[in-house]
C-alpha cells in the first residue's frame, strides 16, 4: 500500500444543488461529486428520480430488496438526497434555503417553469448572488422550439447524428448510449467549472444555458467540416469513416475486426502484412486522398486478403507491426480486457446496504482516480440531516 497522503479532491468546499431528473443533469452533478464537491439532490416525494424506476434490471441489497433500477445507479454516485416537494410554499423555502448556501444549481425543467415558484436564476441569485445555476433543456432557453421537451432520441435525430449512423443501405440509427444527454452533461459541468473560476475573478454567479441540441450539433465535429466545405450532406457508411481510408471494421475467417489506418505509412505496413505490397505504392492508393477517392476500387481487394486470417492471428500482426486495430467486444468482453481490469473501471461504492457495483471515473489525477466514495442514495436518505443542517447554519 502507498504512504502517500491522500491529495483533496479538486472540488471539495463546493456544494451543488441537483434539482435535476433522468441522465443529462444527474451525469454533470455525479461527474462534480466525483471531482469532490458535496451534491444534494432534491427528488420529488414518494416517486423520485424517474430512473429509479427504469428497470429491470435492478440493484438488491443482502436480503434481495429492491435498490431502485441499474440506470439510477449509473448516474448518482456520490450524491446525498432530499425529498422536497417544490410545488409547495414550505418546498420553495428549502429550496432556497439550499441555494443560499450552494455553489452551483443545476436544474433541467422546462422553460419558465421553476420561474412561478421563485427558483430560476433571477430568484436564486436575490438570495445568493454568487450562485451559479446551469439550465439544461432540450433546446435552450430561446428560439422557437425552446418551450418543447427534449429526449436524447429525438434529440440524435434532429441533431444528425442518426443521419451519420448506420448501415448505407440500412435504416438511420440512434447510439447505444444516450451520448446527446451526456454530452450535454460534460459540456454542462465544464460551463459550470469555467464559471466558477470567474466567479473567483468577479464575485458574480452566472446563468449557464445548456441545450441538447446544441451539444449534439456542437459534437458534429469533422463531419459538419466536411458539409461546410463541400456543401454535400454526409451519408451513412456504416463502420467505414468519411476522411481516411481504410479505417473501418473487416471480415475475418472467425468474426470482424477493426483496421484504422491514419497515415500513408500504417497503410504501406497493413498492406504488407497482407502480401499485398503492390498496393502501397499504387498511385491510386499511395495517398490517403487517393485511398479516399478510390475506396470502392481498394477495399474489396483488402476485404479478401483479411478474409482467409483470423481474427486473433491479424490481430497480433497488426499489434506487432504498429498499425492501429482492435476487436470489437461485447460487454462482457470489455469488462474482462486486461486493460480496463488493470486500469481499475469497475469499482465498488460504499452504501448502506454494503458495497453497490459502479463504473469508475475516467479522470486520474496525480495518479489517482477521481471517485466519489459513496454509492446512489436511497430516495430521501439524507433528508433529515440536511434539514439539521439547515437549522443549524450549515
Amino acid at each position: 500500500m502507498s504512504d502517500k497522503p491522500h491529495a483533496p479532491r479538486p472540488l471539495e468546499g463546493v456544494r451543488v444543488l441537483e434539482l435535476a431528473r433522468i441522465l443529462a443533469g444527474p451525469w454533470s452533478g455525479q461527474l462534480l461529486a466525483d471531482l469532490g464537491a458535496e451534491v444534494i439532490k432534491v427528488e420529488r416525494p414518494a416517486e423520485g428520480d424517474d430512473t429509479r424506476h427504469w428497470g429491470p434490471p435492478f440493484l438488491t441489497d443482502p436480503a434481495g430488496g429492491s435498490l431502485d433500477a441499474a440506470y439510477f445507479h449509473a448516474t448518482n454516485r456520490g450524491k446525498r438526497s432530499i425529498a422536497i416537494d417544490i410545488a409547495s410554499l414550505e418546498g420553495q423555502a428549502e429550496v432556497r434555503a439550499l441555494a443560499a448556501r450552494s455553489d452551483v444549481v443545476i436544474e433541467n425543467f422546462k422553460v419558465g417553469a421553476l420561474a412561478k415558484y421563485g427558483l430560476d436564476h433571477a430568484g436564486l441569485s436575490a438570495v445568493n448572488p454568487r450562485i451559479v445555476t446551469c439550465s439544461i433543456t432540450g433546446f435552450g432557453q430561446t428560439g422557437p422550439y425552446a418551450s418543447r421537451a427534449g429526449y436524447d432520441f429525438i434529440v440524435q435525430a434532429m441533431g444528425g447524428a442518426m443521419s451519420l449512423t448506420g448501415e448505407p443501405d440500412g435504416a438511420p440509427q440512434k447510439a447505444g448510449v444516450a451520448y446527446a444527454d451526456i454530452f450535454t452533461g460534460l459540456y454542462a459541468t465544464v460551463a459550470i467549472l469555467a464559471a466558477l473560476r470567474r466567479r473567483d475573478q468577479t464575485g458574480q454567479g452566472a446563468h449557464i444555458d445548456m441545450a441538447l441540441l446544441d451539444s449534439q450539433v456542437g459534437v458534429l465535429a469533422n463531419q459538419a467540416l466536411n458539409f461546410m466545405a463541400s456543401g454535400i450532406a454526409p451519408n451513412r457508411m456504416g463502420n467505414a469513416h468519411p476522411n481516411l481510408v481504410p479505417y473501418q471494421s473487416f471480415r475475418t475467417a472467425d468474426g470482424d475486426i477493426i483496421v484504422a489506418v491514419g497515415n500513408d505509412r500504417q497503410f504501406a505496413k497493413f498492406c504488407a502484412i497482407l502480401g499485398l505490397d503492390g498496393l502501397a505504392m499504387d498511385e491510386r492508393f499511395r495517398t490517403n486522398a487517393g485511398r479516399v477517392t478510390n475506396r470502392a476500387v481498394l477495399i474489396p481487394m483488402l476485404a479478401d486478403a483479411t478474409a482467409i486470417w483470423t481474427r486473433a492471428t491479424l490481430a497480433a500482426r497488426l499489434e506487432a507491426e504498429g498499425v492501429p486495430g482492435g476487436p470489437i467486444n461485447p460487454l462482457d468482453a470489455v469488462f474482462a480486457d486486461p486493460q480496463v481490469v488493470a486500469r481499475g473501471m469497475v469499482i465498488a461504492s460504499p452504501g448502506p446496504d454494503g458495497p453497490l457495483p459502479g463504473l469508475a471515473s475516467p479522470i486520474v489525477i496525480d495518479g489517482e482516480r477521481q471517485n466519489a466514495n459513496r454509492a446512489a442514495p436511497r430516495l430521501d436518505a439524507d433528508g433529515a440531516a440536511i434539514r439539521r443542517e439547515l437549522e443549524g447554519g450549515r
